[in-house]
């Protein structure tokens, strides 16, 4: 692994779920599946149906939630307490992890599609809620998900902090675009990443702890 230069970093903004633990562990099919219960009962349609429903609004709308409330009037609240209310098993704390998240210098923040209730869980579940200063959700987005560049707006607003002096850590290649636009460093994360061809892609890795370990970063 090359190691990033990263000594301009002064903010790091990470993605929350299959970013800070590995998408192997599976943790996000609980609340997929979740989500699935919850379209049948709102649609009335078979399972496979309801599914390929959700899929669609994923794709088109940024989040299934986001399609719900678009076409639906779904009640955000109540959905998101529901699908995010799945069992932490699948999710091992990381101690290489959680060390290189606390040898960064300057600003660390939680960028994430998901909800509060949900990423104090899984941050806490992980050992690693006391290394963040925020987090920015969907609730904090106005349900407006990422990528939307409004969103990426509001939590630079939000925080007050220089996008090229920012790397955005993201599982999902789409979600960098507009931190890419915006003059950030982005970073993929998972197995998938080396695969990326991206322009916008500016570092991959399947080895978020290794990657920020043999990073090059600024003197504290």
């Amino acid at each position: 692994m090359t190691a990033a230069d990263l000594t301009h970093v002064e903010t790091w903004l990470f993605d929350l779920d299959n970013t800070l633990y590995p998408a192997e562990s599976e943790y996000m099919a609980l609340i997929e599946g979740r989500m699935t219960d919850f379209m049948e009962r709102e649609t009335g349609l078979p399972r496979e149906e309801a599914r390929a429903i959700q899929k669609r609004y994923y794709t088109e709308h940024g989040t299934t939630l986001a399609g719900l409330m678009a076409h639906h009037g779904i009640a955000p609240k109540a959905f998101l307490d529901e699908v995010h209310d799945v069992s932490m098993d699948r999710l091992t704390p990381d101690p290489a992890l959680r060390d290189a998240i606390d040898a960064l210098p300057g600003r660390r923040l939680i960028f994430t599609n998901g909800s509060l209730g949900h990423a104090a869980r899984v941050l806490g579940h992980l050992g690693l809620d006391h290394l963040f200063e925020d987090v920015f959700a969907i609730e904090t987005a106005d349900y407006l998900p990422k990528p939307a560049m409004a969103t990426f707006e509001k939590v630079i607003a939000r925080h007050g902090f220089a996008p090229r002096a920012t790397a955005f850590f993201e599982d999902s290649e789409k979600n960098l675009a507009p931190a890419a636009l915006l003059g950030m460093t982005t970073v993929l994360v998972g197995a998938h990443a080396a695969a990326s061809t991206a322009d916008f892609v500016h570092h991959r890795t399947h080895d978020l702890a290794g990657f920020l370990t043999s990073a090059r970063l600024k003197e504290a």
